[in-house]
């Protein structure tokens, strides 16, 4: 594939995402239900650098930089980059041993780290398509989902791959790994709050914390699987049928089911609960859990109220999102 490098700046961004209903049974081929967070993007700019430099890489949230081809192969940026340059580029024709063309990436991303909301595939994407734009190249949902999901596997180990599919598409998702996913449309405005425990939560040790415990105990884990698959199918019927108010319960079973499988802790228990008091028809933990975040779906007129008691219940930080054309 013919590449031709741009001689401007070029920027890119991706969405967070939550997911509604069906983490960790996901990886076990079973429903998921995931939104994308239109108001909280990361951010990717390739620019071009002086000749002979290579494909500079900045996290300048984090404060590093390094050339790809000093970059080792876990490197998430300088994986999804090399990722990039092959597809577009099998046989490289760039300087320094195909390590890409002269040019600085930079991210920027309003996404925490170690949340739950998807901020390492939004990095992935919004990376993925700024490089190979800057290439003279588009990349379409499917094939910025497929880079995306091999840096997935640095982050997390076993990925399920909703993550990079929700942020790819940037629609709402009816997910179930080795099957094509299945964008739908949201019936009614619903309206979340995103409460950050204040935990950094590690995806990867979530999930292979929950995989420990199935091997140990396949039936009792297959049978939570199978019941959040349930309420998956069930929340897709409310959210495409506008029901917001048959959602909420469904989500506070979720929770609970996900208290069983033990990725819950007491600090988002204490959200949830307190979420709930407040006023909201529904609220679980959402992403890997032991840590990490938690949603609460709320009537417009409780918005104020259980941000409250969010916040009074100790959470590091609350976001506001609207899902929905309304």
């Amino acid at each position: 594939m013919n590449t031709h490098t741009q001689t401007m700046p070029v920027e890119r961004s991706a969405p967070g995402k939550v997911i509604l209903c069906g983490e960790h049974s996901v990886v076990y081929k079973r429903p998921a239900i995931a939104v994308p967070l239109s108001d909280l993007r990361a951010r990717a700019t390739v620019v071009p650098a002086p000749k002979n430099q290579g494909l500079r890489l900045v996290a300048a949230d984090l404060d590093e930089e390094t050339l790809l081809q000093d970059a080792p192969p876990q490197h998430p940026l300088a994986a999804i980059a090399r990722g990039v340059l092959g597809y577009l580029d099998p046989t490289p024709t760039f300087p320094l041993g195909g390590e890409g063309p002269d040019a600085t990436l930079t991210v920027r991303s309003a996404l925490p780290i170690a949340a739950g909301l998807g901020s390492g595939a939004a990095v992935s994407v919004a990376s993925a398509r700024a490089l190979a734009a800057y290439l003279g190249h588009e990349l379409d949902a499917e094939m910025a989902s497929a880079l995306s999901y091999e840096v997935e596997k640095i982050h997390h180990g076993t990925p399920s791959g909703i993550d990079n599919t929700v942020i790819a598409y940037e629609q709402p998702v009816y997910f179930v790994k080795g099957t094509p996913p299945q964008v739908f449309t949201i019936g009614a405005t619903f309206h979340l709050l995103i409460a950050d425990s204040g935990i950094p939560s590690s995806t990867r040790e979530a999930v292979a914390g929950v995989r420990r415990r199935w091997e140990a105990a396949p039936e009792t884990y297959n049978e939570l699987f199978d019941r959040i698959a349930a309420l998956v199918d069930a929340a897709r019927t409310a959210v495409a049928g506008g029901d917001v108010r048959a959602l909420g319960p469904l989500l506070d079973e979720n929770h609970s089911l996900l208290c069983e499988m033990g990725v819950s802790l007491p600090e988002l228990d204490r959200l949830v609960d307190a979420a709930r008091a407040a006023g909201a028809l529904g609220a679980k933990l959402t992403g890997g859990g032991a840590g990490g975040n938690i949603i609460a779906l709320v009537p417009p007129e409780r918005a104020g109220a259980v941000l409250a008691a969010l916040e009074a219940a100790s959470a590091a930080r609350v976001w506001q999102t609207t899902l929905g054309e309304g």
